[in-house]
């Protein structure tokens, strides 16, 4: 299971780096390598939580995931959304902003693809930190099987009873993100970060809506077999606007892989390669995740997961005005499913003891 899973994964790495090693010699290999590494450091996280959504979906779609969705995520999400972003926020046109980043040493007014897309990091980062924030806030504020953090988990699910608690919390962080980092760019701050809540709440809502549908709509299905009749199933719908809420879940998580990248390389395509690269492992470890059961095994995980998100989202929002090393977005996210994971394994030991006792 593990080749079948990761084999794709190991394909395109051997292709992608014989490629960066072919095209741009030993410098241009090892910046991709470096690359690839940076985005499965950062996203380790994503394929956590892709996993509590991917497990959701039948195989059709979760090889959908596998095959369209890296598409999105290596051609969309790491080569024309950037440049989209650089063309709304620097009011320049498409072809400008293409030449600009086929061209990572020509300049537009001053300024390089790179810096443009430097520049655009207000409105990147309030975006990708209001989604990801609400994703933590609805995890943390909902009531859950198990908790990991009892003193903090048990008092906020008390509180999260509170209709729309989470989009206030929300809207309040941006407001306050908006007043102490974004100063000049306060307006577009607060444009992108309403955008990033309306997003969240549009794609999360309709797949709720169409799960719901599907739920009812298999009740229906078990009642109509006894009777002898047949019903048409819903289920893609639903898990069409859960895939559409993974890729934008994985938009902003590669929010500051791609603008972090610029540090180490000004070339477009040697950073949509190894991040590509790196997209194709998140991907892979999802799938493996969900066929595995391993969520089942270590409950804990999804917890670990989601707190690494919170820490992500209130990052991206204080990088409006402060420069964080993507490495210490990476050793957090690190850190919390690591402690996670060992908190998961010493829980299934005492349960395992318990039953040994009892047994």
């Amino acid at each position: 299971m593990f080749l079948r899973t990761f084999g794709w994964s190991f394909a395109i790495t051997i292709a992608g780096l014989l490629a960066a090693g072919l095209l741009w010699g030993a410098e241009g290999f090892g910046v991709v390598l470096i690359l690839s590494v940076l985005e499965i450091s950062l996203s380790f996280d994503n394929a956590v939580v892709n996993a509590t959504v991917l497990k959701r979906m039948n195989p059709f779609w979760q090889k959908i995931f596998l095959t369209v969705g890296v598409l999105i995520a290596v051609f969309g999400m790491r080569l024309v959304f950037p440049l989209a972003v650089v063309a709304l926020t620097a009011h320049l046109n498409p072809a400008t902003v293409v030449e600009l980043a086929l061209d990572s040493g020509k300049t537009h007014d001053g300024h390089t693809y790179g810096q443009y897309l430097e520049l655009a990091n207000p409105a990147i980062a309030a975006f990708g930190g209001i989604f990801l924030l609400m994703i933590f806030l609805d995890f943390v504020l909902e009531e859950k099987e198990f908790n990991w953090l009892n003193w903090i988990e048990r008092p906020l699910e008390k509180i999260g009873k509170l209709e729309a608690l989470s989009s206030v919390i929300a809207l309040v962080a941006l407001a306050l993100a908006a007043n102490l980092f974004a100063g000049a760019h306060a307006e577009t701050v607060l444009l992108a970060g309403l955008l990033g809540l309306a997003t969240y709440l549009a794609v999360g809502g309709l797949s709720g809506v169409f799960e719901s549908g599907l739920e009812e709509q298999e009740e229906a299905e078990e009642a109509a077999e006894r009777s002898g009749k047949s019903l048409v199933q819903v289920g893609g719908k639903a898990a069409f606007f859960l895939f559409l809420y993974l890729e934008v879940l994985d938009a902003s998580f590669s929010f500051d892989g791609v603008v972090g990248a610029f540090a180490i390389s000004q070339d477009i395509f040697m950073i949509t390669l190894g991040l590509g690269i790196g997209a194709m492992y998140i991907r892979s470890l999802t799938v493996f995740l969900v066929r595995k059961g391993t969520l089942d095994d270590y409950v804990y995980l999804e917890h670990g997961a989601h707190y690494a998100i919170g820490a992500l989202a209130l990052i991206l929002l204080a990088s409006i005005k402060y420069h964080i090393p993507e490495i210490v977005t990476g050793l957090i996210g690190v850190a919390f499913i690591g402690a996670a994971l060992v908190s998961s394994m010493l829980r299934n030991r005492r349960e395992q003891a318990l039953e040994g006792a009892t047994g």
